[in-house]
């Protein structure tokens, strides 16, 4: 949830961080802790429970926001990762700001409806379309389905006649009817009346009303909910007889409270029970810009009112216990410390970077008569780490210990098993892993087997000799990145301060196409015009790394999704100094010309001129060293003081006048070395071109 013209008041409030939180924490609130998640948006769908979500990159100090992600639940305590349903990239037009959206299932087909900022239009509305929740989504309709100032946070309703509403806006309230294809608007767009007593009254404010709308029908009432006030946020409500109005004010939901500006919340009613979903800044490094979601249950007043809901670590009770005897993925978890998930080879997604002392939570297992044995599918290049399985802690009773094998790569997979005793009745479950220095194994699946199984004979004799070895079918595996060898050369020192960066092959600048001041514009080349957009600040990092800070703001030169790979486009993002965004510059042959090599690929890939070319507006992108002047560059100092970093060149917005604590810097998520992953990735590129 994003605000739309108060940048300084924003920034200020982001400041507001309390004591750092303990790294081991056994609350169950919030539901995710393997990244941060905002925006929540929860469907019902059979038997289990999806909440949608946006994804706050680790370490942004401002809105990072590339694509939106799902979870599941049959529980409502453990939270099955399906990892990225949807991004920028789906949409060709699109460029930035992966904002709050909302799925909605029409027809055996899943809609999902998403704010972004368009190449050419601003704020918009995107529509993608899927066979399943969990997606992938493909866009529906190649273009915005509608766009304007404020258009953001859609969210999507459809009656019991049949009709279809879309709600959306910041700081107007606006909706439009559907047609039964779910992507053409039918009618015109409304502008809701937003008198205080429809929406409050907050200070000099016509209402309370701000963004993140959530609307629904209980009965024959209609409920909307929305993010109220100034900064920060709190949750309150309206009410309705129809659709469309008119709305009373009934007052406040969740008052402002956890560690963030912002907050946005969604409802649903689940085998009895009603959950309210909200985010916060509750994990280690949160603020208004690293949040994470989490849900409460509660009931509602029997005159359909809402009660006063509070933020607590603990989060619902489970409403069905786990049954440990059919196959579960490993990214279902209840509490992690330690792990992320990925992509998986094997379809789905994986446990990885697992280190010694990691551990998962799942919670109310029922092991019923006991189990004998426990199976889990991993993978690792490496022999030696174990996965304990304990009860009720992570030094719970120990029921049984898995030795992992060495099964050739990150990516190839393995069954392999260990007996099971003691484990009987309902328990949480922890997988505590212990092993050496660094990784251990990717962890895609476990199963446990009952005491009262029948097991097959192991190794059943043929009834008929064959004639010739069946051929095993093998294991899918995921293309590992190639090891490059780091670029050769002396790393050299450039002095801290401004400059234009040429490259000798072409003899143009690395240039921020349109002069854009936005994340995820592109960088190309272009004949000398000594703008800020061809401006780069050297800052000097403690490993012999740099960052390039551009002349168009607190934005640095960025490796797209710091992916790993030639191609990777290269253009400029928010600054939060990870390993798509540092370099080391490395000597070359000729006087005063350097290659500039990529954290993000080990320093075995450079900035690289696109296809050798000359033409202005030629792309630049990272690629596998070479040694050809299309690699080599120079660096010109600019004509202006150097001694500190040039200021944004966007005027920065007046604040509003709700107070905020003084700003401070938003800590940056410790992240684990790097190993070779494969990455979703998002090549964002600019908005417009200079020369066509």
């Amino acid at each position: 949830m994003e605000k739309l013209a108060k940048i300084a008041g924003l920034l200020a409030a982001g400041a507001m961080l309390l004591a750092a939180m303990p790294a081991e924490v056994y609350a169950d609130n919030p539901i995710v802790q393997t990244l941060y998640t905002t925006d929540p948006a929860p469907v019902v769908i059979g038997d289990r429970v999806y909440v949608f979500t946006g994804h706050d990159e680790d370490g942004a100090s401002y809105y990072d926001m590339r694509d939106w992600r799902c979870y599941s639940s049959g529980d409502m305590v453990n939270w099955t990762d399906h990892g990225c349903p949807l991004s920028l990239k789906t949409f060709s037009w699109a460029k930035s700001d992966a904002w709050a959206g909302q799925v909605v299932e029409r027809n055996g087909k899943y809609y999902y409806y998403v704010p972004v900022i368009a190449n050419q239009g601003g704020n918009s509305i995107g529509v993608a379309v899927a066979d399943k929740p969990e997606g992938p989504y493909k866009d529906a309709l190649g273009h915005p389905l509608c766009q304007d100032y404020g258009y953001i946070d859609p969210t999507v309703f459809i009656d019991n006649d049949g009709q279809a509403y879309l709600y959306w806006g910041n700081p107007q309230l606006t909706y439009c009817k559907l047609n039964d294809d779910m992507i053409s608007i039918k009618g015109s767009i409304q502008k809701v009346n937003q008198d205080a007593a429809s929406f409050g009254y907050y200070k000099d404010r016509a209402s309370s009303y701000e963004e993140g709308p959530w609307f629904y029908r209980r009965g024959n009432l209609y409920y909307m909910l929305y993010s109220a006030g100034g900064i920060p946020e709190h949750i309150a409500y309206s009410t309705s007889s129809s659709p469309t109005g008119p709305w009373k004010y009934r007052g406040v939901i969740m008052p402002t409270e956890g560690r963030s500006f912002t907050n946005h919340c969604g409802v649903v009613d689940f085998k009895g029970h009603s959950y309210f979903f909200y985010h916060n800044g509750a994990l280690p490094g949160g603020s208004g810009f690293a949040r994470s979601v989490a849900v409460e249950e509660f009931c509602y007043n029997p005159d359909g009112s809402f009660p006063t809901i509070k933020m607590t670590d603990n989060g619902p009770d489970p409403v069905a216990t786990l049954n440990p005897y059919r196959k579960t993925e490993a990214e279902t978890i209840c509490k992690e410390s330690g792990i992320k998930t990925e992509e998986c080879s094997e379809g789905t997604m994986n446990v990885a970077y697992i280190a010694d002392g990691d551990w998962i939570k799942v919670k109310n297992v029922d092991f019923g008569s006991g189990a004998k044995s426990f199976s889990a599918r991993l993978a690792s290049p490496y022999d030696g780490g174990k996965i304990e399985i304990r009860l009720d802690g992570t030094n719970g009773k120990l029921v049984g210990t898995l030795q992992s094998k060495n099964t050739g790569a990150w990516q190839t997979y393995t069954t392999q098993s260990c007996t099971v005793s003691g484990a009987e009745g309902k328990h949480d479950l922890y997988f505590v892993f212990r092993g050496g220095s660094g990784y251990l194994f990717n962890f895609n699946w476990w199963q446990f087997t009952p005491v009262n199984a029948q097991e097959a004979d192991p190794t059943p004799a043929p009834t008929k000799t064959p004639t010739k070895a069946p051929t095993q079918t093998p294991v899918p595996t995921e293309a590992q990145p190639t090891c490059l060898p780091q670029v050769p050369g002396e790393t050299a020192e450039i002095p801290e301060g401004w400059y234009y960066i040429r490259n000798v092959h072409a003899g143009k600048y690395l240039q921020v196409e349109c002069d854009l001041a936005e994340a995820g514009a592109n960088v190309l080349l272009c004949d000398s015009d000594r703008n800020s957009g061809q401006e780069w600040y050297v800052s000097h990092g403690e490993d012999g790394t740099i960052t390039l800070k551009s002349g168009r703001g607190d934005f640095n030169l960025d490796i797209a999704y710091g992916k790993d790979e030639d191609g990777a486009n290269v253009g400029i993002y928010h600054a939060y100094g990870g390993e798509a965004q540092r370099f080391k510059v490395k000597k070359a042959s000729d006087e005063n010309t350097y290659y500039i090599a990529t954290a993000c690929s080990g320093y075995g890939r450079v900035l690289d001129d696109e296809k050798k070319s000359k033409e202005n507006g030629a792309n630049v992108i990272q690629w596998r060293y070479n040694g050809n002047n299309n690699q080599k560059w120079v660096f010109e100092p600019v004509n202006a003081p150097t001694a500190t970093p040039k200021p944004t060149a966007t005027a920065t917005p007046k604040p509003t006048a709700t107070a905020t604590p003084k700003p401070t810097s938003t800590p940056t998520p410790t992240k684990k070395p790097h190993r070779p992953v494969k990455y979703s990735a998002l090549e964002l590129d600019g908005t417009c071109s200079l020369f066509h």
